[in-house]
């Protein structure tokens, strides 16, 4: 590993060393944590020198900010895809419903590593800083959010559902879809079957429909 770590005649910030930083710093971060995580232990992770980081981040804040950005946005496009999969066209909503809700609950150890990283915003939510916090929920959250509230307000709009506040319906059915499949296999911990991810999310979703559907 050079100084700079660039071969002749390739860009110093390349797009290959931006991407083996921000993979190497999310493992870390969701690992350690922003406030233990150090610029040296990322480095080694992405197998760049510390000079190679600073040139593409600037600073360590800099870098947590756009790996939380990076990985909510991949995240939120999954989920969004899902969403479209099973709400955009409805012809049975209680069947829709359920659908939707079993494919949200199901684990996806392929995002293992950023939702250990949002367990560690969480526990170390007072050490960041807002702005950092709400470009997360922005590129996030709030993203799949707002369009499965969008999805469910459609449904409203075609009699299918009663939907007062679309955004908290959107919050309480994937609440119900995945809180008790996530109380029981906690992110990957204790493995739980296929069929027991349907039954919990079938029963949350049943849940939902008894208070939104027609």
């Amino acid at each position: 590993m050079s100084g700079t770590d660039t071969a002749p005649g390739r860009s110093r910030r390349s797009p290959d060393k931006r991407r083996a930083i921000l993979d190497g710093a999310r493992v870390t971060f969701a690992r350690e944590g922003y406030t233990r995580a150090s610029i040296d232990t990322i480095a080694a992770a992405a197998d760049v020198s510390t000079r190679t980081l600073y040139n593409h981040f600037g600073d360590k804040a800099r870098l947590f900010e756009e790996v939380i950005q990076s990985s909510a946005t991949e995240v939120a496009e999954s989920q969004i895809a899902l969403i479209e999969a099973h709400l955009g066209e409805v012809t049975d909503v209680e069947s829709a419903i359920i659908g939707f809700a079993c494919a949200w609950a199901r684990p996806t150890p392929e995002f293992a590593d950023h939702f250990a990283l949002v367990q560690q915003i969480r526990a170390e939510v007072g050490h960041l800083p807002p702005a950092v916090l709400n470009a997360w929920q922005e590129a996030g959250p709030r993203r799949v959010r707002r369009e499965l509230a969008r999805r469910l307000e459609e449904l409203a709009d075609r009699g299918l559902l009663r939907v007062a506040d679309p955004e908290r319906a959107a919050f309480h059915l994937a609440t119900l879809a995945a809180a008790e499949v996530e109380s029981r296999n906690y992110r990957g911990v204790f493995p739980i079957s296929d069929a027991d991810v349907a039954d919990l999310a079938t029963a949350g979703a049943r849940v939902f429909l008894h208070g939104y559907a027609h």
